[in-house]
């Protein structure tokens, strides 16, 4: 393995863990504590922490083993190892600051810096090219069986059933309506981290593995793709150049797709403000 390789497994392993850290000091230090069930699978953890007591850590890991072998059933081992690392770091750390209590018990502060902590945390993971699992893989496996479903529907649905059930709970409303604005923040700060203020990516991918290429994005992804004749005007060949377009919470992943099967690909990712068609905006109903 040469050593290009090793330091940049090395950052990527350093990227994983902090993000891992800091997600699990937002539930630990600023959620859990303070009673707040910020959706997905941690949210139901701190929900089950209330009923059984078994720490909030261990119902992470718990809840993620069923849903881990979902993954490597449908996506192969290679997509979950990095992120069992990132779950197992997460329930860890959980565990180990719980007993300190919160660090806030102002509960709009606490949501507020709580769910900007952990979409700070969920952006670096994901940008280490690891996942904190739980709902993405659901969502993921959804996707595949009711490809008509949007994936922003999916998770605004299941978090909405456990910002719902945490009111019963808690026996505490106000509770689940300070969970429902962690919920709306994280997704609010994980966007800005991860994709910037822009709508949409279009990219452009120049690569002798074209097939390979597209095959992977639209079984993996369900993206559309476009295939481009092109002529390399210094070879003069002709050649196919990959055309898609994409929602800002799946670009990192085209290129995590390019990177792995064509490391030389030609990549040009730009800014779409908005994409009408089939699976986006309808232009009739939705322009305004």
């Amino acid at each position: 393995m040469g050593t290009d390789r090793v330091i940049r497994l090395l950052k990527k392993f350093l990227l994983i863990s902090i993000g891992a850290i800091l997600y699990a000091v937002a539930i630990a230090c600023f959620l859990d504590s303070n009673s707040l069930a910020p959706g997905g699978v941690s949210g139901i953890a701190v929900l089950l922490n209330r009923i059984i007591p078994v720490e909030t850590g261990t119902w992470i890991f718990i809840l993620n083993i069923p849903i881990m072998l979902l993954g490597i059933w449908k996506f192969g081992l290679k997509f979950i190892i990095s992120t069992v690392y990132c779950i197992v770091l997460d329930s860890a750390v959980i565990n180990l600051l719980t007993p300190y209590g919160a660090v806030t018990e102002d509960p709009l502060l606490a949501s507020l810096a709580g769910a900007s902590l952990m979409a700070i945390g969920i952006g670096m993971v994901f940008k280490g090219g690891a996942t904190t699992g739980g709902m993405d893989i659901i969502v993921k496996v959804l996707r595949i069986k009711f490809p008509h479903m949007r994936t922003g529907n999916l998770f605004l649905f299941m978090d909405a059933v456990v910002v719902t059930a945490s009111a019963f709970v808690f026996k505490n409303i106000d509770r689940a309506l300070y969970a429902g604005i962690a919920v709306i923040v994280c997704a609010l700060v994980l966007d800005i981290v991860l994709y910037g203020r822009d709508e949409a990516k279009l990219i452009f991918i120049i690569t002798d593995k074209c097939d390979e290429i597209t095959q992977r994005l639209l079984v993996e992804l369900d993206l559309g793709v476009t295939h481009v004749q092109g002529m390399g005007a210094y070879s003069g060949k002709d050649k196919r150049v990959i055309m898609c377009a994409s929602r800002k919470p799946q670009a990192p992943k085209v290129e995590a797709v390019v990177k792995e099967e064509d490391p030389l690909a030609f990549m040009i990712v730009s800014s779409a403000t908005e994409i009408f068609g089939e699976g986006y905006k309808n232009f009739f109903s939705e322009r305004v």
